[in-house]
């Protein structure tokens, strides 16, 4: 018997082991079989302590309110009755609202303010103003910064879709007072004030006009 012939049949003897180990390992695998059973399936299934809950409370909203108060309650058919609004970005603009307002105000200046005036607030403002001119005074005043901005509360009629939300300020500022001959009557350049505000905002919900108006004012 020739080497050839010996080195083959070694060979040939290894390939039969080989797959006898195979078949011991992983089995044979004749005609139809069963898919095999996914890992999750075969995991023993623990029994959970709670129940799960879809959804849950709108964090825009309990973030400022409390959650199931009236407050919070017209501020979520607010969303519903205009998908689009986030109570956050409202305060955003109530925040750079305030101080364009007011400062418009201490100068005298509403024509760029008037958007955003409801009528009879837009008349208060103007007689106001109307009164200090004619008693020869000039407001000199600086915006400091806000030290509070926080939701006061909130209101939604579902037949006009009119919304309100008030706001509660808490503004620094420095104001001057002058007479007719520029002498100080009143503040310091020097000496910063701190004032309280309740504003509330106005507006239909689902309207073209994105504005929210001033209607009234507090403290």
């Amino acid at each position: 018997m020739n080497s050839s012939l010996i080195q083959l049949l070694v060979l040939a003897g290894i390939a039969i082991f080989l797959i006898l180990k195979l078949r011991s390992v992983l089995g044979t695998r004749d005609g139809f079989e069963k898919p095999p059973v996914p890992l999750e399936d075969v995991r023993p299934r623990v029994k959970r302590d709670f129940e799960v809950i879809d959804g849950g409370p709108d964090r825009d909203i309990t973030d400022h309110v409390a959650d199931g108060s009236d407050a919070a309650k017209a501020l979520a058919a607010m969303k519903l009755a205009e998908p689009g609004f986030s109570v956050n970005t409202f305060l955003q603009g109530a925040r750079g609202a305030y101080e364009m307002i007011l400062m418009s105000f201490e100068r005298g200046e509403l024509d760029q303010i008037r958007p955003f005036l409801d009528d009879e607030i837009e008349a208060a403002f103007a007689q106001a103003i109307n009164a200090r001119e004619a008693e020869g005074l000039t407001i000199e005043a600086t915006f400091v910064g806000l030290r509070e901005l926080a939701l006061h509360n909130a209101t939604f009629n579902r037949d006009t879709k009119r919304a309100e939300i008030s706001v509660r300020y808490v503004g620094e500022l420095t104001s001057v007072i002058r007479n007719k001959a520029g002498e100080v009557v009143e503040g310091s350049p020097k000496e910063i004030k701190r004032q309280r505000d309740i504003w509330t905002y106005g507006r239909v919900m689902g309207s073209s006009d994105p504005n929210w108006q001033l209607v009234a004012t507090g403290d």
